[in-house]
């Protein structure tokens, strides 16, 4: 009875505070460099996410693990993504399920990624594919719906299959099931869209809203964005636009007819995003109309930076075709991470730096529209929810037992305050490696030579220290292989040294004898 009464008062004070509960609305996009929203610097049509940047916070420092499968394992278990067993979360509960006790419906709509399926991990509605990407047109074998396959049609609710679209369908669907109004009790929703992940697809009269937008390249794109960042306050004018990587040619040196291909693809993409945009306005609208909107914490996101995999098929197709296979490489992939170096699984600040847009009306008190400098992870997700949501964090859950929460709650940031933040930021997928601690950032790629960078004079990793400091280095080196060994338990393949030297990358392709078949 005691404890019983204890909770009551924890609630009471809790609400006091905060007030009603809010709903959570969190959205990851699939392979969206740092600048690809407007808010971030993009010239691609993001209205309502630039809306939703402009009465809340943008993070200008935030990070992700660098690849799919491992953000969304830290996304939801607020864990390292070893640490929490990899994608069979053995070591790891998901916010769906600390959140259902406390009296949250749980759904999810989009990509999932890992192993089973989110009923089996909490959520009590889902609908979307277990793939790590599929044909947006087509779909593949592994859509389900609430556990059970799910055949994909050639159309839905009366207009051609598209998967962005279904995503958000089915989202409103759970919504609408749900009842929600200003009485109900509050839900989480996690929407994770496939886009803009390869293949390139989206339908023609979206990819056509952008013909010619890129005709002058890449090189011209990258200082256009980079100007509108500074202009705008998200990139002090002290942190200097990262030189085009030497696998990358310019712009103009390609010919006219790579030139024309080169342009379309990055029409594709741009559309594939300006469509999420459009999605996540209806997501938006139905809120609104139910009179919830202001008590809905939305969280925008990304799993990684730009994708420099070339793995183009079909060249010859249009991207509108569902028999095509495009992609974008490293060309575009930098420009989509302006102003910084490398892309998606490289732990240099192009791999895990992202949007985050954070808008709740109810709840935030910062100024509207407000930039935070101060770093934060995906897995301080799971930490935020268990504040506002009034939950709390298990040790066991079934047979798994739960490794210690990592991530460090967002409220103070919400609150328009400095928060404790992180002693140190661990970051690791495959053979790169970081480590942020302060101002001071360790980093290598492929395990070559440990870098060493001040992210308070040099954002965008210009300047390599590690021979300045060497004492720096060790002990960030130091703290790097105990959290890889203690926390994340890698193997002794992922604890060899790194080498003395930065390897040469190249990731550029060349798709041209495409079109001869």
């Amino acid at each position: 009875m005691k404890s019983f009464t204890s909770f009551i008062l924890l609630l009471v004070s809790f609400v006091s505070i905060y007030g009603k509960r809010p709903n959570i609305v969190l959205i990851m996009a699939d392979d969206l460099g740092f600048s690809d929203l407007g808010c971030y610097g993009s010239e691609i049509s993001t209205p309502n996410l630039d809306q939703l940047a402009k009465n809340g916070l943008r993070f200008s420092q935030f990070y992700n693990t660098a690849k799919c499968h491992s953000s969304r394992v830290s996304l939801l278990t607020g864990l390292y993504c070893d640490q929490a067993g990899s994608s069979k979360l053995n070591r790891g509960v998901t916010i769906a399920e600390v959140l259902k006790p406390a009296g949250y419906s749980t759904w999810m709509s989009g990509k999932w990624h890992l192993d089973k399926q989110p009923t089996d991990f909490g959520f009590q509605k889902y609908w979307g594919h277990l793939s790590g990407a599929c044909n947006f047109f087509t779909g593949d074998n592994s859509f389900r719906l609430n556990g059970k396959e799910w055949a994909v049609p050639e159309s839905i609710k009366g207009k051609p299959f598209y998967t962005t679209h279904a995503i958000t369908d089915f989202a409103l669907d759970f919504v609408k099931e749900g009842k929600i109004d200003q009485e109900s009790d509050p839900f989480f929703l996690y929407v994770a869209y496939n886009a803009p992940h390869y293949p390139l697809h989206a339908p023609k009269h979206a990819v056509l809203k952008y013909n010619g937008k890129y005709d002058n390249g890449w090189d011209n794109l990258r200082k256009t964005r980079y100007n509108k960042q500074v202009a705008t306050g998200l990139i002090p004018k002290k942190f200097k636009l990262s030189p085009r990587a030497p696998h990358i040619p310019s712009w103009e040196s390609i010919k006219e007819s790579e030139k024309e291909w080169e342009a379309d693809r990055m029409e594709v993409f741009a559309a594939m995003i300006d469509l999420v945009d459009q999605n996540i306005g209806r997501l938006i609208k139905d809120l609104k109309k139910r009179e919830v909107f202001d008590n809905t914490l939305f969280l925008f996101c990304a799993d990684n930076g730009g994708c420099p995999f070339e793995r183009t098929r079909g060249r010859n197709l249009k991207p509108w075709d569902p028999k095509s296979y495009w992609t974008y490489d490293a060309s575009w992939a930098q420009a989509s991470n302006t102003p910084f170096r490398l892309y998606k699984q490289n732990q240099h600040e192009g791999g895990i730096s992202s949007p985050l847009i954070a808008h709740w009306p109810n709840g935030l008190k910062t100024k509207p529209g407000s930039i935070t400098r101060q770093p934060a992870h995906l897995i301080d997700f799971m930490a935020t929810f268990l504040e506002l949501g009034n939950a709390k964090y298990p040790r066991q859950a079934g047979n798994r037992v739960i490794e210690p929460l990592e991530g460090k709650s967002l409220v103070p940031i919400f609150k328009n305050a400095e928060r404790k933040g992180h002693e140190a930021l661990y970051f690791h997928f495959g053979t790169d490696r970081a480590l942020r601690q302060g101002k001071w950032k360790l980093v290598s790629a492929k395990k070559g030579k440990w870098e060493l960078y001040d992210m308070s004079k040099d954002r965008t990793e210009l300047i390599d220290l590690a021979e300045k400091f060497p004492t720096k280095v060790e002990t960030m080196k130091e703290i790097w292989f105990d959290i890889a060994k203690n926390k994340e338990r890698l193997n002794q393949n992922g604890l060899s040294p790194v080498k003395g030297v930065i390897k040469e990358l190249s990731f550029r392709k060349d798709t041209s004898n495409q079109l001869n078949n």
